[in-house]
């Protein structure tokens, strides 16, 4: 469901550039808004919530598919917790779907996917580890890395129940909005991925803002 938003850049709170195949840690506050932008479009943002006040407690797809009957995720979707707690809800999104189920690429699952000489290449749970290695503050401890949500990406799946990793139906300058319903540990790896179109080959930077109240 496409909703845009009201929210303007000039009044965020904070504004953070992404570089390709870099992560981004931060804190969110109940209550306030946080925007992730595909700025030149066909780029993945593979991305984890946790509870800042007890980290044990993450997103898990496994609720939030549950709870809402829906595959995919867009405006009015809500994203729920291993306590089945309402952690965030997109109340905006120009993109129309994201990703819940295709995971994060893995040096192991690359190897697996494409070749062994794929290995050695940068993968979004690599930046997850190097993240949580840097910011020890978040307590957030390799154990808690789990099932992540691919913004922008697309991951159609097939009448077999098979999955396929397709081209992306994002464009430059659109973007999902969240907002906070508990305080928020958020975790982007910018996805470096190169062996399949979730970055249409290429990956690009994207763009967080965040909104108080």
């Amino acid at each position: 469901m496409i909703i845009a938003s009201k929210l303007q850049p000039e009044n965020a709170i904070e504004r953070k550039t992404v570089a390709a195949g870099d992560y981004s840690l931060n804190l969110i506050k109940a209550g306030q808004v946080v925007r992730i932008v595909d700025l030149e479009g066909n780029q993945a943002a593979d991305t984890l919530f946790y509870n800042a006040n007890n980290p044990s407690e993450r997103y898990s797809a496994t609720d939030t598919l549950r709870e809402q009957g829906n595959l995919y995720l867009t405006a009015g979707s809500q994203l729920r917790s291993n306590d089945n707690n309402v952690m965030l809800e997109i109340v905006a999104d120009t993109c129309g779907r994201h990703d819940t189920i295709g995971g994060a690429c893995a040096t192991e699952s690359n190897t697996v996917r494409y070749d062994l000489e794929k290995r050695c290449m940068h993968a979004c749970r690599d930046s997850w580890m190097l993240a949580i290695a840097e910011h020890p503050e978040y307590g957030i401890a390799k154990r808690d890395i789990s099932h992540n949500i691919n913004f922008f990406m697309n991951v159609p799946v097939t009448p077999e129940g098979g999955l396929t990793f397709e081209d992306g139906i994002s464009a430059p300058g659109k973007y999902v909005e969240l907002q906070a319903k508990m305080d928020i540990v958020m975790l982007v790896s910018n996805c470096p991925q190169l062996n399949n179109p979730c970055n249409g080959y290429n990956p690009t930077a994207i763009e967080w803002l965040a909104w108080d109240a």
